[in-house]
């Protein structure tokens, strides 16, 4: 049997970011860090029309300078330079600048494959070593830490195990941690887009009776799509041949960015607000979807996830104690409290104040919108939360 100190069961953006946090200080304390994954990275980044992508706050940037990261995931990184919100057929809308909030962005929207090879590559292999592909199937809770079983009928032991697999976790279940799950009879409709005009880097949020849409810059003047309808219209829009398809978003987008050229791939996917009722134990973290997954329209998933990854990091590097010890998990978990509070309860609330057709709640958030150009503190503060700013006293703007 193997031992590390810590065991990081998932080396996706969530799993392979906190490797990265932590190396450094680990080096000097002579800790193994284990990375657990079941798809092998690839050698090299591959472009495609396809390819998945994440929405990264000026916070998050922000983090991945202090880890010297972010000079080369920059290189693919699409400045958000201006968000246009909007509610459609109505005469609420708001415009947010970087320029107003004194940020070269307000966030970056970086394909999920560019940024899991700069993870990758910048890991160091002295400290962090890979079990890949490989899989965790069981886990047993010990005196001094967990017992993993792994798919080869390997076993590790270590100190803290780090659960980061994913919202769907199988071991999270396994452990007897509860959920407590919203769901928001929607669906996600994801595929990238080429408008007919240049991006110049504007993000668009565009409400609409049948629910919120995202259209955000990507590289080579492409965007991301996030369409959120009832499960049965996203059924029916996954049909639809890519000219029906483009012709029915181009009627509820409009001609912002000129005439919609092409689509790509579109995925769909059901929408919820989950959170693990337990997120640490002795010699145990739930981290990343695990432990919280957010709607995807207000683009806070990843960031807070990210910056639960900081927190963490700095609790287990500060202190004097083992990975595992109870009380230094306890105090990661009551500083992140508020943040994931705060976070999940912007995001909740967004969904369901632009996802009603109801005429009192539309034109009080059309008000609203319109409040937000006329009082410019509620216009900060917006702008702060969605750039990943407002909920850590830690996290200040530039």
């Amino acid at each position: 049997m193997s031992r590390v100190d810590l065991a990081i069961i998932g080396g996706g953006l969530v799993g392979a970011s906190l490797a990265m946090a932590l190396q450094a200080g680990a080096k000097a304390r002579g800790w193994r860090i284990l990375l657990i994954e079941q798809f092998a990275p690839g050698d090299s980044y591959q472009p495609s029309y396809d390819a998945r992508s994440s929405a990264l706050s000026f916070g998050t940037r922000q983090i991945y300078e202090r880890l010297g990261l972010w000079q080369a995931i920059s290189r693919r990184a699409e400045p958000i330079r201006q968000i246009h919100v909007s509610d459609r057929g109505r005469f609420g809308s708001t415009r947010l600048n970087a320029l107003e909030e004194g940020v070269p962005a307000l966030g970056y929207v970086v394909e999920n494959a560019w940024l899991g090879q700069c993870l990758w590559q910048g890991l160091d292999q002295q400290v962090v070593s890979w079990r890949c592909p490989a899989e965790v199937t069981a886990m047993q809770a010990t005196d001094d830490g967990y017992r993993l079983t792994l798919n080869d009928d390997t076993t590790v032991q270590c100190d803290l195990a780090v659960l980061a697999d994913g919202g769907r976790s199988a071991l999270r279940e396994q452990l007897g941690i509860n959920l407590h799950e919203t769901r928001y009879d929607q669906n996600a409709l994801i595929a990238n887009i080429t408008p007919g005009e240049a991006h110049l880097g504007q993000a668009f949020e565009r409400f609409t009776d049948e629910g919120p849409m995202a259209l955000l810059p990507l590289p080579d003047n492409r965007c991301a799509l996030v369409w959120t309808r009832r499960p049965a219209d996203t059924q029916r829009l996954l049909g639809l041949s890519d000219q029906a398809f483009l012709s029915e978003l181009q009627s509820v987008f409009g001609y912002r960015l000129g005439t919609l050229k092409q689509v790509g791939a579109r995925h769909v996917y059901p929408l919820s607000l989950v959170e693990a009722q337990e997120q640490v134990r002795s010699h145990l973290v739930v981290l990343g979807n695990a432990a919280h997954a957010l709607h995807p329209i207000a683009g806070q998933g990843f960031n807070l996830s990210l910056r639960d990854v900081q927190a963490l990091a700095e609790a287990l590097l500060s202190s004097t104690g083992s990975p595992g010890d109870l009380a230094v998990l306890q105090a990661y978990r009551e500083r992140q409290r508020q943040d994931q509070n705060l976070t999940v309860g912007f995001s909740d609330q967004v969904t369901r104040l632009f996802g009603t057709p109801d005429p009192w709640v539309v034109a009080g958030r059309n008000l609203g919108l319109l409040g937000l150009d006329l009082l410019p503190p509620a216009k900060r503060w917006f702008a702060r939360q969605a750039m990943g700013l407002g909920t850590r006293p830690d996290m200040k703007g530039r």
